[in-house]
């Protein structure tokens, strides 16, 4: 062969090698046609209690199919096995995904990247781009281990930057459970001085099975487009227990990173892959996509929230996902 070709051949082979080995650790949707077509979002799961391994790639594939975005799930993955394992805190194959995001959709807990990785999402915010972040996003990173990390800042439990990533940029960290938990839902109350933000054309009816979350710092500047509402049971019509005070469940605010470009984000409380079951919260989650990916002139609350395939969300609960699933599991099938 001849040795100009070598280098060439060598950077093919490695190209293809680690395109290979990263085909089985994520997975993407291609776009259909819609208007996010161009666009990239990247969708990271990582919590060990409210099943995001299932919730994302259900959204992936509704964003992809129905509107066009080319969409990339990630998942934490046992090094050992290649299954999916929410209880796997330091691995999520795939970050450097994020890189040529046009927005992240995470819901992560308790997370503890290697530098390398966490990297990508750092940079990410460091450049203002958008985010989603669901349910325990609020305190998604927690370093216990390598407490030394540049990143190690973004712990929830920080006092150097108080509350971390979560109070910093999304305007809480972790509190408490408001709702008394697995006895107590939620309902999504629209802000009435928010009613007509674009975020919640066509949104109405909001219920999760998940309790609502105590916010008690949230700064003045933070829009927030819904309450959550304490009810007395766990299904849609149970009584609202008006002892406890509503919280803010979702709100949009902006964000900067010391040293980074100012950024926005939207934070839902209420997230659970069973709170997804709820059609208006899915469609409150594709009008934050567009309105995020430059098409807020496109949302006309009519949003195309249809599963793709078959969802059936498994309830939230520790150890409670289901095993032997591999990132290829989700992949849409012909």
């Amino acid at each position: 062969m001849n040795s100009l070709f070598r280098p060439l051949v060598h950077v093919a082979l490695v190209s293809a090698a680690l395109a290979t080995a990263g085909a089985g650790d994520w997975v993407t949707y291609e776009g259909k046609e819609g208007p996010g077509n161009g666009k990239h979002i990247v969708l990271i799961s990582g919590d060990e209690e409210y099943r995001s391994e299932e919730a994302l790639p259900m959204l992936g594939k509704i964003l992809s199919q129905h509107h066009g975005y080319r969409c990339t799930v990630l998942f934490p993955v046992d090094k050992n096995s290649g299954e999916i394992n929410p209880n796997e805190q330091t691995n999520i194959p795939g970050m450097e995904n994020v890189s040529s995001a046009d927005l992240v959709i995470m819901a992560l807990r308790f997370r503890e990247l290697p530098d390398k990785d966490m990297k990508h999402f750092v940079e990410y915010l460091m450049a203002g781009k958008p985010m989603i972040a669901l349910r325990t996003s609020t305190h998604a990173f927690q370093y216990s281990r390598n407490t030394g990390s540049p990143y190690a800042k973004f712990d929830w439990r920080n006092k150097d930057w108080p509350g971390g990533f979560g109070q910093q940029l999304l305007g809480e960290t972790w509190l408490n459970h408001h709702g008394h938990h697995k006895a107590e839902s939620a309902r999504g109350l629209i802000d009435g001085v928010n009613k007509d933000h674009p975020i919640l054309r066509g949104v109405k009816d909001v219920w999760g099975d998940s309790d609502v979350y105590g916010v008690k710092r949230l700064p003045s500047s933070a829009t927030v487009l819904m309450h959550g509402l304490t009810l007395s049971g766990m299904q849609p019509d149970s009584p609202p227990n008006y002892d406890k005070a509503l919280m803010p469940m979702i709100w949009l605010k902006d964000y900067q990173v010391p040293g980074g470009k100012t950024g926005q984000g939207l934070t839902s409380t209420i997230g659970a892959a069973t709170d997804l079951a709820s059609a208006d919260l899915r469609r409150l989650m594709v009008n934050a996509a567009y309105w995020f990916t430059g098409l807020k002139d496109k949302i006309d609350g009519k949003a195309n929230v249809d599963y793709v395939g078959e969802y059936k969300p498994t309830a939230f609960s520790f150890n409670g996902y289901v095993k032997g699933v591999k990132p290829a599991d989700h992949e849409l099938k012909p």
